[in-house]
């Protein structure tokens, strides 16, 4: 075999109009039956996906509907104790820099829907939840929206250094590296809160050197002109003299009249190593955008194949 979208999950296409990011994590009272359970939604999300996709299809698009589901270290024990793992997954913990840390979360279950109709995502999370609400609790749930010209909410173009869609594969599956997980994704999930009246404080120059970007034409500043922690110099990740890249589909969130408003990031790679290199990066470098935002969450998760995710409904992976 060999890297094929068509066999992996949503993880390497649009971010989507609307989108609900959600994590759980198992109640931990009776491991035989709750794999059980897992193995019934590995099964059935598939067909509730396929379904909503037939009831969402619209003639000249089809359905936007994608989903994700990931499973992290610890729900991988807790589920297939005896099953192989993913080369590279892990627990996330905390990350810590001179002045800013990156905090770890807990979760055992995360799920990354979203669609050009919102009533379509929550379908989908409704119909997931009824599967999955006797053995799970509700970490977080985070509803996203997509910002004027797909920016994001501090008015940037967002994702301008991930690869282009015929490269995104590439990128954010598994290949044969780890065979038995080929077509799967490493995924991060982290929530940031803005402190937007401290962000739009800023005069436009000064965003545009913690960015690294002109704000309007999104033109890549000369590293002169930046500031040292611009994000796009703190982000970057490079191995061997090469920038490694990952497919992020940001999206902002917000409650504005309570004043919380924030960016949902979301990180799929083939490779957690490069996630986390660009993650550690940040903190020891205080990228400029942790100056006004405070991190609520952080955690990594292995997205499967769809063939993976079958042998799972079937009992067949051990």
């Amino acid at each position: 075999m060999s890297i094929d979208p068509r066999r992996a999950q949503d993880v390497w296409e649009d971010a989507g109009e609307h989108v609900q990011f959600t994590v759980l994590k198992f109640n931990r009272q009776d491991p035989q039956h709750e794999r059980e359970v897992f193995q019934e939604f590995a099964d059935r999300s598939q067909a509730i996906v396929r379904s909503l996709k037939i009831r969402d299809a619209k003639p000249e698009t089809g359905s936007q509907l994608k989903v994700a589901i990931g499973i992290s270290n610890a729900a991988w024990d807790y589920l297939f104790p005896d099953a192989p793992k993913p080369a590279e997954l892990e627990t996330f913990t905390t990350l810590k820099g001179p002045k800013y840390e990156m905090p770890a979360s807990e979760g055992d279950l995360f799920l990354h829907i979203r669609a050009s109709d919102n009533a379509v995502v929550y379908e989908a999370q409704t119909q997931f939840r009824r599967v999955l609400e006797d053995v799970t609790t509700v970490v977080d749930e985070t509803q996203g929206f997509r910002y004027f010209e797909g920016r994001a909410i501090i008015g940037f173009i967002d994702g301008t250094e991930a690869p282009a869609i015929e490269d995104a594969a590439d990128y954010a599956l598994v290949g044969d590296e780890d065979p038995t997980f080929e077509n799967g994704s490493y995924a991060f999930a982290q929530k940031w809160q803005h402190d937007m009246p401290v962000w739009n404080h800023l005069k436009t120059e000064e965003q545009e050197k913690a960015v690294g970007r002109e704000k309007f034409s999104d033109y890549e500043l000369d590293d002169a002109d930046k500031f040292k922690n611009a994000h796009n110099v703190a982000s970057k990740f490079t191995e061997n003299g090469v920038e490694q890249k990952i497919v992020r589909m940001n999206v902002p969130y917000s409650n504005p009249a309570g004043g919380n408003t924030g960016t949902y990031f979301i990180g799929y790679a083939r490779h957690w190593k490069v996630t986390k290199g660009m993650l550690t990066n940040m903190v020891e470098k205080g990228d400029y955008l942790l100056s006004f935002s405070k991190l609520l969450s952080g955690q990594a998760f292995f997205v499967p194949s769809r063939d993976l995710l079958a042998k799972m409904a079937e009992d067949e992976f051990h």
